[in-house]
């Protein structure tokens, strides 16, 4: 029998794993029956790690040395706007690492973004192991498609830390696309309107027989199931202030049990329209008196609190339709992923915009992971046919004089692809040029994302703009930048895969290998 091969939706709340099964998609469920495991991690005292949706039990009890929503983080750098936002909520100890890098320490140690990943990408492995009765060490996994090149360069990291050979990283709404075609002989352009726990991404696709293609894509790597949780969170916050006079964001457990609750009363929206908010001993004064909460919270103040966040799913989905030169007229079908768009307030928000009935068939917190699967398999196996023609969701640029940079590849392209573009030296008798690449929709150099940089030297010295360089960008089937200069008249050249100046090193990631390879799950 062939080694078998996984699909992991690796999720900011939870995360999915899935194989293929005489040519079927199916979820891989652990001892418990559980489908989709919390991506939490938590540290013990005795040196093991818990993982999943024991872990996040923890929360409640031990929030400093537990982490979530990691993903939110990785691939970012300490100075970025979301690094803030969590540095403010999250109860856990987020710390700068080498070169603006960030790292979450616990009991002293410190863990970099893909470490963390790792871990719950390890537990997905052997979930599926211990299920298939067999090593497993092959797997494609899924990013959000709004993901820069430096977010799915630190996932395919953790991917490796994990003990896993990354066959492909592909989006979340293309291997959902992928889970709702196969086999089903479509012809239909669709938008996958995915919305998860901690992003938000929206593709616009043509499936046709055993093609996918993505014709455009757009997306906010901030905006989820945890901003609709905050948001209770601080309704409930404020009301106990009122009721009692009493601040409970001073105690993180409290606070933490309160994040526990809005989730419950998120999810409780599902199926109700007035939900009963009961918080036994949820404060301690300093005098050591306990207070309770309760409240109860309708439809129409939930609405109330959270049409905001999915008035800017839309503003998204604006920017999608209008890069591809559609309108939501010209689409067959709406496809629904992610747990929050359960939500009645969201089905009906998504079936107003786009003036059609959303298709949910398939469990909206499985499908990325059948998906990914699928696309696991049709790599491995002659047999499955799917065909992925995927785009670069973020234009790719080089930066230039005066703190201005240049296109080179715009956004929606479809990718595997290289560009090439010659450019000059800009001082006389210049002996070496720093080439700085960016991603982002703007000129502005301070408006875009640094990916990183590298140094060109040994081309012929001379005066300014006699001599040519040639720079080439060239993006791989996972949506990975390579980098090359060369000196057409001599042939020197240089590269870099461009693994962002906060990225791990080699040997940074040989030792979380290691470090996670004895890593003791439970």
């Amino acid at each position: 029998m062939a080694e078998p091969v996984i699909g992991i939706d690796l999720g900011t709340s939870y995360s999915c794993v899935a194989t293929v099964v005489d040519g079927q998609p199916e979820v891989i469920p652990n001892e418990w029956g559980e489908r989709t495991q919390a991506s939490v991690v938590s540290f013990l005292d005795d040196g093991r790690v818990q993982v999943g949706n024991d872990a996040k039990r923890r929360l409640l009890t031990h929030p400093r040395r537990t982490i979530y929503s990691a993903k939110r983080l990785i691939g970012r750098y300490m100075f970025s706007p979301e690094v803030k936002k969590a540095m403010a909520v999250c109860p856990y100890e987020i710390v700068e690492g080498p070169n603006h890098g960030v790292r979450i320490k616990v009991m002293g140690e410190e863990y970099s973004l893909p470490q963390v990943s790792a871990l719950v990408l390890k537990e997905m492995k052997e979930i599926a192991e211990a299920y298939l009765d067999v090593t497993v060490s092959k797997a494609v996994v899924t990013v959000p498609a709004y993901f820069n090149d430096n977010q799915r360069q630190a996932t395919a990291d953790a991917g490796r830390i994990a003990g896993l050979e990354i066959l492909r990283i592909i989006n979340e709404p293309t291997a959902a696309a992928l889970a709702y075609g196969f086999g089903q002989h479509l012809h239909e352009r669709v938008a996958i309107y995915d919305l998860g726990g901690g992003t938000f991404d929206i593709s616009i696709m043509e499936i046709g027989e055993d093609t996918f293609e993505v014709l455009s894509t757009a997306g906010d790597t901030y905006l989820g199931g945890d901003d609709i949780d905050m948001r209770l969170m601080d309704y409930f916050a404020d009301l106990f202030m009122q009721q009692t006079g009493l601040n409970l964001r001073s105690d993180v457990n409290a606070l933490q049990r309160l994040r526990e609750v809005a989730e419950e009363t998120k999810k409780a929206f599902s199926t109700r329209k007035k939900v009963k908010v009961n918080v036994p001993e949820a404060f301690s004064d300093e005098s050591g008196e306990v207070y309770d909460f309760q409240t109860v919270i309708d439809s129409d103040t939930f609405v109330q609190l959270t049409m905001d966040l999915v008035q800017r799913s839309f503003k998204v989905c604006d920017e999608a339709l209008q890069s591809a030169g559609l309108t939501v007229h010209d689409l067959d079908g709406v496809i629904l992923v992610g747990g929050p768009t359960r939500l009645p307030l969201i089905r009906d928000s998504v079936r107003h915009y786009f003036d059609k009935e959303p298709v949910a068939g398939i469990d909206p917190d499985e499908v990325v992971a059948m998906g990914a699967a699928i696309q696991a398999s049709a790599l491995v196996d002659s047999e499955t046919t799917a065909f992925l023609l995927d785009i670069t969701p973020l234009t790719l640029r080089l930066g230039t004089v005066g703190g201005y940079t240049e296109q080179i590849i715009a956004r929606n392209t479809p990718v595997p692809i290289d560009r090439t573009r010659t450019f000059t030296t800009s001082r006389d008798n210049q002996e070496r040029v720093k080439i700085r690449i960016y991603q982002g929709e703007s000129n502005r150099v301070d408006e875009n994302v640094m990916l990183g940089e590298f140094e060109f030297s040994g081309f012929r010295v001379a005066p300014r703009g006699e001599v040519q360089i040639e720079v080439t960008f060239e993006i791989d089937s996972n949506g990975i930048l390579n980098v090359s200069a060369m000196d057409p008249e001599t042939g020197q050249s240089a590269s870099t895969e461009v693994s962002l100046s906060s990225g791990l090193t080699e040997a940074e990631i040989q030792a979380s290998m290691t470090q996670v390879a004895n890593a003791d799950l439970i």
